[in-house]
């Protein structure tokens, strides 16, 4: 692979191709990564997330970084299911604060059908703000996505996670392949794909590779790819892992900007902990989204100030909701269409 080809839109990445990439000099990737970002996204931009717990704790699921696993004592209180109204005045809190989409998380292993009503009518409300819409609510089947795209969902959240190959130490209530088959009624129900994995659960730099080249490798790029930063909660069995290195972290999402250069790369959980200039390297390596606000699900994240005198020195600035996606040329031929 030259590296004038870095940046193509491809589906057949080799695990040697993607541990090249992660293996090169920083500042080679960096280069490379940012070029290719100008290539499809406006400069010195940010798409600004703002995420809701809509249901918390009580979750059966085992994935051992999680605090709201049943299983795992970390203090959580169970919280039933937000009211309707509710979430639409965080969603106008949100949006008044800068986010241009608004995602709702509930403790599901799959949601039951009366939660999903409810949790439809919290879309419609939403959407109707004229905020983009996402929701992560664990397994899906083909019905409930077709339910959830006619209720106007725009995204739904289900990360991978880690490589196939380490998953197994990390989640033991559900396969690989039930994400995988979620992420494909998603896709058949034409809605958006947010999906991502998390770095410094213990998974090698193999893992990561393969984690990348199985999000790249999918028949469609996720429009979203977020990359977490383990947040380690004491209770959770992975209290106390080896945090992973801020420049492996960097890397990370440098590739992830080359194998996938139209998607929007998370910036995503962990940015409590990371300075003010890891930040600003991830927004070098072709991080253009983020979560912005005081919480994510159940652990923080800089709040607001914070984020705003952060851009502010680093000459970025909110990507408006109607720019949302594709390249810069093809935002202009889709205005002057």
């Amino acid at each position: 692979m030259t590296q004038s080809a870095l940046g193509t839109v491809r589906h057949d990445w080799t695990l040697a191709e993607v541990t090249s990439l992660l293996d090169m000099p920083l500042m080679d990737l960096l280069y490379h990564s940012q070029r290719v970002h100008r290539e499809h996204h406006e400069p010195n931009t940010v798409q600004m997330s703002t995420l809701l717990s809509i249901k918390t704790g009580a979750c059966p699921e085992d994935c051992a970084y999680c605090p709201q696993s049943v299983r795992y004592d970390t203090g959580l209180e169970r919280e039933e299911l937000m009211e309707v109204a509710a979430v639409r005045e965080r969603a106008v809190r949100a949006k008044e604060a800068g986010a241009t989409r608004f995602c709702m998380g509930a403790a599901y292993r799959s949601p039951k059908a009366r939660e999903l009503r409810i949790i439809t009518q919290m879309v419609r409300e939403v959407s109707a703000l004229g905020l983009e819409t996402c929701a992560t609510l664990g397994m899906l089947a083909p019905e409930q996505a077709r339910e959830l795209k006619d209720a106007g969902l725009d995204y739904y959240n289900h990360n991978l996670d880690t490589s196939p190959e380490f998953y197994g130490q990390i989640i033991t209530t559900r396969t690989y392949q039930d994400r995988l088959d979620t992420l494909e009624a998603v896709r058949a129900a034409d809605l958006k794909v947010c999906c991502g994995g998390i770095l410094g659960m213990g998974e090698s730099s193999s893992d990561r590779a393969r984690l990348l080249m199985t999000l790249a490798n999918l028949p469609q790029h996720p429009e979203s790819v977020p990359i977490n930063q383990l947040v380690q909660v004491p209770g959770t069995p992975l209290e106390g892992a080896v945090p992973v290195d801020p420049l492996d972290f960097v890397r990370t999402i440098a590739a992830a900007r080359l194998m996938m250069p139209r998607a929007h790369v998370r910036l995503s959980a962990g940015r409590q902990g990371m300075s003010d200039e890891l930040q600003a390297l991830c927004f070098l390596a072709g991080a253009n989204s983020i979560f912005y606000g005081e919480k994510l699900l159940t652990t923080g994240n800089p709040d607001v100030e914070r984020d705003r005198s952060l851009l502010a020195r680093l000459g970025i600035k909110p990507e408006r909701a109607t720019q949302a996606g594709g390249s810069p040329a093809m935002r202009n031929e889709e205005t002057a269409a």
